[in-house]
């Protein structure tokens, strides 16, 4: 008992002996309660009068005393348990948790998905659309510090720092979990969320199961009217509510958040609350039931007992409670294990919904001594009474540094000790105090206390990779970045600290709200003493500061103090010497001191510089002293300067008469480029310069400017002073001040500037802006754009804006000046002691000296000596040599072009021209041709082409015009127009002139550089090395080399001095036999002797001619033909305009030799080359005519190979030639009737279709009959095919054209190889005398009917009659030949017998090879399919080119005068790559024509030939292998024909070609399905764009379980597939998409997804991986995407009907009419009707007949004319209903009043369905009603 007496004695002063009465004493007089004297005395008598206490009654007594303390201690973290409910207050609000003030001093955390359900929605859809949601609000705008809230414990955790922290959720669920729907009574208190707002009013969550609780509009008016200020409530807000109506047993219940209600209401019996349920911050009713002097027991709701502690008594009537005393109180916390209610009297909490008002106290952090204890408890903490008399707290973990040294005797009550005011807690409104001795030393307690810039001093924590973590005070830390480590940048920084170690810091930046804190342990900056920059305010000009680069950048660097305050040092700023490149010297991180020059806080700009004016004083006065006597130099005032030093960007100078220091940069020096430096080379110290412009001036740092174009602006007064003067279209004169990417900053002479953007900077396009100008470049620029508010200006540069007058005037102006520079120089030079540069001071251009030869060098060029002082350099370049032959110690008398000033070196000219001047009077003012002999940077120097004369022009008209496409650069040797401008060479030695237009220059390079060669071209390697090399060779030289590699096309040569030549294929041999590769007859290492015909440029792979300046940089292209290395002539032409210029030297029909470069897989041709310059292609299907060969080229055809091409035509896109080696269709095939002129349809690219009919020896033959392409047209036949003597009958007529005229007779030809005679007895009945009328009026080729008279078949003949009385036409001669019939002349027998005969043998050799032809095509005639629709047809087509056929392209060859007869007969037919279902006929010009060696002809002693395999032609079939003897049939035709003669021979040839017809027959059968890879390869190659093929052949390699090559096939076929082909396209992905998810992962198959949606409409792509889906049964993923389209796709109806389909089929007929009402709220209203009918007609198929029916009826009812629906639902009734149902419907149609032409459409769909379905008599009935429709219709009318 003593021992509790000591700890807590019972307040007054007097000592009281007894016990008893000391304890009764203890309970009314506690410290806490105040009570007057009275009241206790009254109370003390009571006590005394009991009897006297025992020994065991103050044990019990003692007992009970404790028991009463474990009861009322208070609340700690250890006494919580999760699931507990607490009412508590906002504390602090973060964006992402809630703070929480508890009672009893604790605090806790609320997550911001701890809120409720809907405000974790929401928040997780604005993660997902990765924007803001409008209507969501943030935690700040949700809750404000002081709110009551009511909490459950969700856990207690443990911190990383080993702090105990408690987790509270406020979300209704799991706060009102204690509740059923069933306690719900009206006049409840609860709280509740907003989780929806709706039309009248807002749901609220209030987290009881199976209860939608709502709130209208109306009774939350007042809330949101006083306390929301009167904006709508948001979701997640938190409100107090009053239950008002609870319906269907709890159901449904109606809220109010009136304040009136809701502050006072009371939780009563009646609401059957029981300590299950029971919530925090319900006020009740209660009966004190115990004093203590620990806190009070309360009874409430009759049956419940709760606990109230000291710190929650009413302050105002604490001491004064007794027992039964009626109570109102607030439940603060329930238990859920103990059941412990605890509850708050203090008058705050009796209101609901009121916010707790003082949330801080006003000494926070204050440290207070000789603090009295009040009470002590020992779970929990101690009270103190501060001196105002107001208690405070501290946490048992604040009474001691640690629990070790915890000595609870300390706190007896009266015990004084040192604390500190750590905290407020709202709830208790008590200071929190802490005894800890750290926290009492310690600097700060909050972020809010710490200021940027301090030096605070904190412990290692942690060190990670994005810095250390230093711990600044109880529950602060602080980051210092890696940067901020040490003042160099630490790589191991955990070496030099340790966690634990102390370190000295300085505050970057705090920011309290955040809670975070950035420090630096730069020592530098730590210890400086230097005031420190906190804001944009502080940074006075002139003050002097440490601080830290941040960014370095070209134009300066960017320097931060501290609380993120930064600056800019600009370039000039950095130091006082100029520094190009900053980001060398500098580095990101470095300390730096710096000065303020000026600073804007408003624009929180700042300019600062590393220049620190600490110059020792004296020398600062007498520049200061000057300036003031000379008060300075204005800016604009013109000057004189004496040169004090050089330095490396220009001269340091005096400003005379008061020597003011000044700069002026070498850039300054010139309005030309070139003449600063040389001005700054030769100006020395001591040099004055007259007229100088002051530029700027800042600081005493004094900028000038020598430019004479500024100077004249500034004298005449054409400079605006200020912005005010400046508006567009202003032209001014400046100076490049900056070059950016973005454009060039122009500066004036008055120190305004502006920017001229890359738009406008030139006409011409600008890649680069640093290649159009240089920083210091004199510009005129004009005014675009004037900004006057931020005195911004915005310039145009370009020549066509900034018009400076007449271009001659302005080009000879600029030119004199430049001269005139020049001629200062030299003035300058002569003043030099050194007798060299005095005597190049004197030398002008167009003297003539006397030299001797030093030495030739490697490029050619010569160096002189001999020169009028030792030590001179002189030199002609190897243009200047002139091509002559020089030796050392030669003796030349050389003119001097040009002396270079900077290099003192001469350069001079061997060319006779200059040396041997004419001396000729010229005038001023003319026009003469000149070649360019010397460049310099701004002017050219040119010799005049009649005298020899040296004229100077300038190379720019403009100060703007300095940037040259190379195209437009002159070059040395190039001829151009010049206008004299002055007639006598000055004391410069040159005349002045202005250049011509440039369309007068000559011998311009060619060749864009943008015309390369060709997308495929490749760099031999061996050319590459030494490309660098200059040469000095020329066209035509002859050279020396060796043979270093040989490649295919070209062999690499090394030349005497280590240059790299090549020789091409074409120029080895003169003749080269085909087959063979020339370059094969070099060998590496042997010498050869070569001429030069070309360089090739290696950057555009263009033949340059010798006047190009790149020429020496070429790769010099040789000869070793014989003939060339004889004769010497050039055999490339580098001057034509264009490549395609030189293709159009070959003409089509032309046969050339090529050599194959290489055969291109991707575009199916050969690339060929038929000279350096020229290269050609053979598409693949015009090499050969084996399907050996198409299958393998690569075998048949070597690489360097030499071939015989034909040539087609320049291929039109590239400058290439397409070559041909193909075949011919005979004229008698042309078409299925003659005509007069056969070929006259034909022209070139014409597409034609043909039928294969023959392909004996390499030759095509083809037949163009409609009876042959198009076998199941049936179309007449006028003209039949004549093959053979076998196809004429005696008597038959027939037509055909006329062969020749011979001496018995006229050839007639019937067919390709038939030739009938007709006597001239037959030929008319007229008979001329002289043959000459006969050739004259049966021209050869003319279309003739004749009558078959006799048949010879042993021997071949057919005899014929042109008679009219035997064909029934006009007499072939009688329209032409007037008089009378003369005698016929006799005939001579023999000579016709003799002729006959030799016909007769020709035609036996042509029968048999007829035949042989015949029976090779019989077959594939036959069988040709026969295409049933267009489709079909290109199908058809295809598959007969994979089985070895294709469409050709018909070329046409007319007659050449004098050629044999056939050669108009013939047309070439050939194939172009790429046009499956088009045949091309191109005809060759008549003038280049070349006789069809491929197809040998047979020559007749009678004058008359034929081609000899044009019998037996059928439609566009390629054969598949050559016949057997190809190769033999190559031979001349004569040894043909001997072993033709031979039996054995015609056997074995007949038995191969049986085989072979075979073969074909099989491979031609159009059923023939593909049964290779190979196959497929030839199918897709003739239909690229077929998907089906695509699509089978994917399918051929899944068959094999190939996956991998039917991916490659599918990824094949959508870069082979045409773009425009969209649906082909589609169906190969759809394909893909199958193929993933059938054998795929579902990472491959999203990829491939995420693809086609990209490359396809994406709605199309998604609606088929759903249907993959769908079919495979993947309906979780079918359904996933369906519901993504539906969030894409909204507004597309497809998308809404297709997810209803797929949800009827799955049986979820719920789910799919929840996707109609989903439909109709997002589709636009005119869709919905049919959307509604689309869904009924689904329900009908798939779901309830019923359903759909009422769907349809609801709709008409709504929409009774739309006839669309009806018709609908009469079709699905019809289908899915009885036939009452469909009469029904029927009958109320036709009542409906629709427009006549409707009701017609329906009655007679009634009609119609009564005639399948019903009788006679319900057809009559139909009738009957529509007759009575007409005739009611009719009355209306007529009434």
């Amino acid at each position: 008992m003593a021992n509790l007496e000591e700890s807590f004695p019972r307040g007054g002063t007097r000592k009281i002996h007894k016990p008893e009465k000391a304890f009764q004493q203890s309970v009314e007089q506690d410290n806490l309660f105040d009570i007057s004297t009275e009241e206790g005395s009254t109370k003390r008598k009571k006590s005394q009068k009991g009897p006297a206490k025992t020994k065991k009654l103050k044990i019990e007594k003692r007992e009970s005393i404790k028991s009463a303390r474990e009861k009322f201690e208070i609340l700690s973290v250890e006494s919580l348990c999760e699931g507990m409910r607490i009412l508590g207050c906002v504390k602090e609000v973060n964006e992402l948790e809630l703070v929480i003030s508890l009672p009893n001093g604790l605090k806790g955390f609320v997550q911001v998905t701890e809120i409720c359900d809907a405000y974790t929605k929401k928040l997780n859809e604005q993660v997902t659309q990765e924007q803001p949601l409008k209507d969501l609000l943030h935690l700040p705008e949700l809750f404000s510090p002081g709110m009551l809230v009511r909490c459950v414990v969700s856990s207690l955790g443990i911190t990383d720092r080993g702090k105990k922290s408690v987790k509270l959720s406020l979300n209704p669920k799991n706060v009102n979990r204690v509740l059923s729907a069933e306690a719900l009574k009206p006049g409840m208190l609860l709280t509740g969320t907003v989780s929806s707002l709706e039309d009248h009013g807002y749901l609220v969550d209030i987290g009881v199961d199976g209860t939608r609780a709502f709130l209208p509009l109306l009774k939350a008016q007042e809330y949101i009217r006083q306390k929301n200020k009167g904006a709508k409530l948001k979701v997640g807000q938190y409100l107090n509510c009053i239950v008002e109506k609870v319906k269907g047993n709890g159901g449904v219940v109606s809220l109010s958040t009136g304040h009136s209600e809701v502050s006072t209401a009371i939780a009563t019996e009646e609401q059957s609350w029981n300590l299950n349920n029971l919530l925090p911050g319900l006020v009740v009713k209660a009966q004190v039931q115990k004093v203590t002097p620990f806190g009070l027991t309360l009874n409430f709701l009759t049956f419940f007992t709760g606990v109230v502690d000291f710190m929650h008594l009413d302050p105002k009537k604490a001491g004064t409670y007794f027992s039964n005393q009626a109570v109102r109180a607030c439940i603060l916390c329930i238990h859920p294990r103990t059941r412990v209610v605890r509850l708050s009297l203090r008058p705050i909490f009796l209101q609901p919904g009121r916010p707790l008002t003082r949330l801080s106290c006003q000494n926070f952090g204050a440290v207070l001594d000789d603090v009295p204890v009040q009470g002590f408890f020992k779970k929990a903490g101690a009270t103190f009474r501060l001196k105002d008399g107001v208690l405070a707290y501290a946490r048992l973990s604040h009474l001691s540094d640690s629990k070790n040294v915890f000595n609870p005797e300390a706190f007896k009550p009266g015990n004084t000790h040192k604390c500190r005011i750590i905290d407020y807690s709202q709830m208790d409104e008590l200071a929190l105090l802490s005894l800890r001795t750290s926290i009492i030393e310690a600097q700060y307690l909050r972020y809010h206390d710490i200021q940027p810039g301090a030096v605070v001093k904190g412990t290692v924590l942690t060190i990670k990779s994005y810095g250390m973590l230093v711990k600044v005070g109880e529950q602060m830390r602080g980051l210092v970045p890696p940067m901020h480590l040490a003042d160099i940048l630490m790589k191991n920084p955990e070496k030099k600290y340790h966690i634990g170690d102390e370190v000295k810091c300085r505050v970057l930046l705090c920011d309290p709200e955040a809670k975070k804190l950035m420090m630096t342990l730069k020592k530098t900056l730590i210890e400086s003493k230097l005031p420190v920059i906190t804001c944009y305010a502080d940074a006075k000009p002139g003050l002097q500061t440490h601080g830290f680069i941040i960014r370095v950048k070209d134009y300066g660097c960017i320097v931060k103090f501290y609380n993120n305050v930064q600056g800019l040092v600009p370039k000039h700023e950095l130091s006082t010497e100029y520094i190009p490149d900053p980001e060398r010297v500098f580095y990101t991180g470095q300390v730096v001191k710096v000065a303020v020059l000026n600073c804007e806080p408003s624009k929180e700009r700042m300019l600062l510089s590393f220049k620190l004016s600490s110059d020792p004083e004296p020398k600062k006065e007498p520049a200061g002293h000057s300036q003031k006597k000379g008060k300075a130099i204005n800016i604009g005032q013109l000057v004189d300067v004496k040169v004090l030093e050089k330095t490396k960007d220009g001269l340091e100078v005096a400003v005379l008469p008061h020597n003011i220091r000044a700069f002026l940069p070498t850039s300054h020096l010139s309005d030309h480029v070139a003449n600063g430096p040389l001005l700054h080379h030769w100006l020395q110290a001591g040099d004055i310069l007259h007229r100088v412009l002051c530029l700027s001036q800042s600081e005493g740092h004094v900028l000038l400017c020598r430019k004479p174009a500024l100077v004249s602006t500034v004298e005449g007064g054409q400079d605006p002073k200020n912005f005010s003067e400046i508006h567009p279209g202003m032209l001014l004169i400046g100076f490049v001040k900056s070059i950016k990417d973005y454009g060039v900053f122009i500066q004036f002479p008055s120190g305004l500037s502006g920017l001229a953007p890359k738009a406008i900077m030139s006409d011409k396009f600008v890649t680069s802006t640093s290649d159009h100008f240089v920083e210091g470049q004199t510009v005129a620029a004009k005014v675009t754009n004037v900004d006057e508010e931020k005195q911004r200006m915005l310039l145009s540069l370009r020549l066509s804006d900034c018009g400076l007058g007449d271009l001659a005037t302005t080009s000879l102006l600029l030119l004199s000046q430049c001269l005139e520079e020049l001629q200062g120089v030299r003035s300058l030079m002569s003043n030099q002691d050194s007798v060299l540069i005095q005597t190049l001071a004197e030398m002008t251009p167009g003297m003539f000296l006397d030299l001797v030869v030093q030495e030739v060098l490697e490029d050619g060029s010569v160096v002189f000596s001999g020169g009028p002082v030792p030590d001179l350099v002189l030199r002609a370049s190897r243009y200047h040599r002139a091509g002559q032959e020089v030796e050392s110690g030669q003796k030349k008398k050389v003119v001097i072009l040009n002396v270079d000033l900077l290099k003192l070196e001469v350069h001079v000219s061997l060319h006779q021209d200059l040396v041997n001047r004419k001396a000729k009077k010229l005038r001023k003012g003319s026009e003469h041709q000149a070649i360019v002999q010397h460049l310099e940077k701004s002017f050219a120097i040119a010799s005049l082409v009649e005298t020899g004369h040296l004229a100077a022009f300038s190379l720019s008209s403009h100060l703007n015009d300095t940037f040259r496409f190379d195209s437009e650069k002159l070059q040395v040797g190039q001829g151009v127009s010049l206008t004299l401008k002055t007639t006598e060479p000055g004391v410069t030695g040159l005349l002045l002139a202005v250049e011509g237009p440039a369309a007068k220059r000559t011998m311009r390079p060619t060749r864009k550089d943008s015309e390369t060669v060709d997308e495929d071209e490749e760099v031999d390697p061996a050319l590459t090395v030494g490309t660098i090399k200059k040469h000095t060779l020329s066209i035509g030289d002859m050279v020396t080399g060796t043979v270093k590699s040989i490649k295919p096309t070209h062999v690499v040569v090394t030349l005497e001095d280590g240059i790299i030549g090549c020789i091409h294929a074409s120029h080895i041999l003169d003749d080269v036999p085909e087959g063979t590769s020339p370059t094969t007859k070099l060998k590496v290492g042997k010498t050869v002797t070569a001429r030069v015909i070309g360089g090739r440029d290696m950057k555009t792979f263009k033949y340059l001619p010798i006047s190009h300046p790149r020429f020496v940089r070429t790769i010099p292209e040789l000869s070793v033909r014989p003939s060339e290395l004889e004769d010497g002539h050039t055999a490339l032409n580098t001057h034509s305009v264009s490549p395609m210029e030189k293709i159009k030297q070959y003409q089509a029909g032309q046969t050339v030799t090529c050599f194959l470069k290489k055969y291109n897989v991707v575009k199916k041709w050969l690339e060929v080359e038929i000279a350096p310059d020229i290269r050609g292609r053979i598409p693949l299907l015009l090499t050969s005519l084996s399907f050996k060969v198409l299958k393998h080229p690569d075998k048949k055809f070597r690489v360097g190979q030499a071939l015989r091409a034909t040539v087609v035509g320049p291929d039109s896109s590239k400058a290439f030639l397409c070559l041909s080696l193909i075949g011919t269709a005979s004229i008698f095939h042309m078409s299925d009737s003659y005509s007069e002129t056969p070929l006259e349809d034909f022209v070139p690219q014409k597409v034609v279709r043909c039928y294969i009919l023959s392909t004996a020896d390499n030759v095509l033959t083809l037949s163009l009959r409609s009876s042959r392409t198009n076998p199941e047209t049936k179309s007449k036949v006028e003209d039949p095919e004549i093959n053979s003597i076998q196809d004429i009958k005696e008597g038959q007529l027939l037509r055909g054209y006329v062969g020749s005229i011979q001496p018995h007779g006229v050839f007639f030809r019937l067919g390709p190889s038939v030739v009938g005679l007709a006597r001239y007895s037959h030929v008319s009945q007229h008979s001329p005398s002289k043959k000459a009328l006969y050739n004259k009026h049966l021209p050869e080729g003319k279309l003739l009917t004749a009558r078959v008279l006799r048949l010879n078949h042993q021997k071949n003949l057919v005899e014929l009659s042109f008679l009219p009385g035997d064909t029934g036409k006009l007499d072939v001669l009688s329209a032409s030949l007037e008089g009378p019939l003369p005698k016929q002349e006799e005939r001579k027998t023999e000579a016709e017998e003799r002729d006959q005969k030799g016909e007769k043998k020709n035609q036996k050799r042509n029968e048999k090879k007829n035949q042989k032809g015949q029976e090779e095509v019989e077959l594939p005639s036959k069988e040709k399919q026969q295409p049933q629709k267009p489709q079909a047809q290109k199908r058809g087509r295809r598959e007969r080119w994979e089985s070895g056929s294709e469409q050709e392209r018909v070329s046409k060859k007319p007659k050449k005068a004098g050629s044999s007869e056939e050669d108009d007969s013939l047309v070439n037919v050939y194939y172009r790559e790429g046009k499956e279902e088009a045949e091309e006929t191109n005809v060759l010009p008549k003038e280049k024509q070349t006789k069809p060696a491929e197809a040998p002809r047979l020559q007749l002693s009678s004058g008359f030939a034929w081609n000899a395999r044009l019998d037996s032609l059928t439609p566009a079939l390629p054969p598949l292998a050559e016949s057997s003897d190809s190769e033999e049939d190559e031979k001349p035709h004569q040894a043909t024909q001997k072993k033709k003669s031979k039996k054995e021979r015609e056997l074995e040839k007949q038995k191969a070609e049986k085989e072979l017809s075979r073969i074909e027959e099989a491979l031609m059968d159009p059923g023939r399905q593909p049964e290779s890879a190979d196959d497929f390869d030839r199918l897709v190659l003739s239909s690229p764009n077929s998907s089906i093929l695509w699509l089978q052949y994917m399918a051929f390699h899944l068959q094999a379980t190939e996956i991998e090559k039917a991916r490659a096939v599918a990824e094949r076929a959508l870069k082979t597939i045409s773009f425009r082909e969209e649906q082909e396209k589609l169906n190969v992905w759809v394909a893909l998409l199958n193929l993933e998810n059938m054998y795929g992962s579902q990472e491959s198959l999203t990829k491939v997804f995420e693809r086609a949606v990209q490359y396809n409409e994406p709605l199309k792509v998604f609606l088929h991986l759903a249907d993959i889906y769908t079919k495979s049964e993947k309906f979780q993923e079918a359904g996933e995407l369906y519901n993504r389209m539906l969030k894409r796709f909204r507004q597309e109806k497809a998308v809404w009907i297709k997810y209803g389909a797929f949800l009827l089929r799955r049986s979820q007929a719920g789910a799919s009419h929840r996707v109609l009402q989903r439909a109709l709220e997002c589709l636009p209203s005119k869709e919905h009707v049919d959307v509604i009918a689309k869904f009924a007609q689904l329900e009908f198929q798939l779901g309830d007949a019923e359903r759909a029916k009422a769907i349809f009826e609801n709709t008409l009812s709504t929409y009774p004319k739309r006839t669309d629906v009806w018709s609908v639902y009469i079709d699905m009734t019809i289908k899915h209903g009885s036939q009452k149902d469909v009469r029904d419907i029927f009958e109320r149609v036709i009542h409906l009043s629709l427009a006549p032409k409707r009701m017609k459409f329906f009655f007679k769909r009634y009609l119609d369905y009564e005639k399948q379905h019903g009788t006679e008599k319900d057809v009559q009935a139909v009738k009957a009603k529509a007759l009575e429709y007409v005739e009611a219709k009719s009355s209306v009318l007529e009434d």
